[in-house]
């Protein structure tokens, strides 16, 4: 498949990395030069120096013969112009970077039907909507739900003090409908079998019905972090002016903290109970003055990553129960984590795994990037006549690279084992290495998309 990316800045660049990684013929065009070059000496691309807005780049035969068009520039009203292009010219799939609130509180088929837009990318609103997500589960370092609700997947750290260590799998009674699906020690993907432990400050994934890892989480949570009641954010761009009135709507306290009195302003204007001080983030007595020392979490937003790290290091310092940080580069996840940081959540992960789900094939519902993107959580629906159809999973010569974690059938949620037998129509939740996706999928398709 054919697929065009205009624009070569960060989310681009990840998004054709991706791409090409599963054998999409990927071109990617921006006027930037320099930015191409970057792209051009790392990816095995096709680079195009152009704009995007002209009539003529649709026209280009590299262009017009695409599949799918994503336009990821850092200008919305560009991004819009060129995905209308692209559709006229025939390309039957669009998907937009869109961050301007006035856009985003349309609904998707207003987009749809005004501006010929398939998918609306918000890369901020993707974020703060995770982090609200990972605050409402305890010990959460990461959660993701799947069929429609019915499954989630949850990430947490094991502590030293945790009942579960040094236990063989096969002798470790875990609450029942909860499954051990992955381990993460030392940056290496483990998948448990019986006679793996898990050891403390493994990151371990469980798998289940919501309402049961609700229940399991709050048995794995320190007692000082089982329920959010004050939270900070320091930046009140788009993801703080997100986030905060999800926060607020939760109950929960919240200050936000930003040196721009404008963007201040803004975020007040969106407040209904909130504090919003105008003052520097990095400022050691004002936020000891706010109380971050009371603080159950801490939320670094702003588009410094290096301020996010030195402001959530220094809440922890402090006394602040639990740290979050925004990151654009995804490799900066790990380091952060590695010196201090509770959670950093990539931006750019969150808002390409969007796009993958969109661009494979029609069986795949979500894609979830873990772990830097060296795993994936992927929602399939079984297609009638794939190999993975009608026979036990101990039998059905699934690559030793993915575990089946959970499927749902007629509104009900499964924890599969060995002997479990998945039928057409199934909503079925996969962890895979990531560049093992192209080889793990087939077998949860029908024979004719093989």
């Amino acid at each position: 498949m054919r697929i065009v990316i205009l624009g070569a800045g960060h989310l681009g660049y990840t998004i054709a990395e991706l791409l090409s990684n599963e054998q999409h013929d990927v071109v990617v065009a921006d006027s930037d030069e320099e930015k191409l070059s970057k792209v051009r000496d790392s990816l095995d691309v096709l680079t195009i120096t152009a704009n995007g807005t002209s009539p003529d780049f649709t026209r280009d035969p590299d262009i017009r013969d695409a599949s799918v068009f994503v336009a990821v520039t850092e200008m919305d009203e560009v991004n819009i112009l060129a995905s209308m292009l692209a559709k006229k010219n025939g390309i039957p799939h669009t998907i937009a970077r869109i961050r301007d609130p006035k856009f985003l509180q349309e609904s998707t088929e207003y987009l749809q039907e005004n501006f010929d837009i398939d998918l609306v990318l918000s890369p901020e609103l993707v974020t703060a909507k995770e982090i609200r997500r990972i605050l409402m589960t305890p010990a959460a370092l990461n959660v993701g739900d799947f069929a429609n609700g019915r499954v989630r997947l949850y990430e947490t750290r094991i502590q030293r003090q945790s009942p579960y260590i040094h236990i063989p799998f096969k002798d470790l009674e875990l609450p029942d409908e909860i499954l051990a699906a992955m381990i993460f020690r030392d940056h290496q993907m483990i998948i448990p079998h019986g006679n793996d432990c898990l050891l403390p400050y493994d990151n371990a994934y469980f798998i289940g019905a919501p309402e049961n890892i609700e229940k399991f989480s709050r048995g794995m949570a320190e007692s000082s972090t089982r329920h959010i009641k004050k939270a900070i954010i320091i930046g009140a761009g788009r993801t703080g002016t997100a986030l905060a009135p999800m926060l607020e709507a939760d109950g929960i306290s919240v200050k936000v903290i930003d040196l721009d009195p404008e963007q201040c302003r803004h975020i007040s204007s969106k407040l209904k109970k909130s504090i919003v001080l105008c003052g520097d983030g990095a400022d050691i007595d004002l936020l000891m003055q706010e109380g971050v020392s009371e603080a159950d979490v801490m939320i670094c937003t702003t588009k410094d990553e290096r301020l996010n790290l030195l402001v959530a290091l220094l809440a922890r310092h402090l006394g602040a129960k639990k740290t979050i940080v925004r990151v654009v580069r995804g490799e900066y996840a790990d380091l952060m984590t590695q010196v201090g940081v509770d959670i950093a959540l990539s931006v750019r992960l969150l808002a390409a795994g969007e796009v993958l789900s969109y661009v494979r094939s029609r069986s795949v519902v979500s894609v979830s990037l873990l772990e830097s993107a060296q795993v994936e959580a992927v929602e399939v629906i079984l297609e009638s006549g794939a190999p993975a159809e009608g026979i036990p999973l101990m039998k059905a010569g699934l690559p030793a690279e993915c575990l089946v974690g959970a499927y749902v059938r007629n509104e009900t949620t499964h924890i599969p084992d060995g002997r479990s037998v998945l039928a057409a129509g199934d909503r079925v939740i996969i962890l895979i290495r990531t560049p093992c996706s192209a080889k793990v999928l087939p077998y949860f398709k029908g024979r004719k998309s093989l």
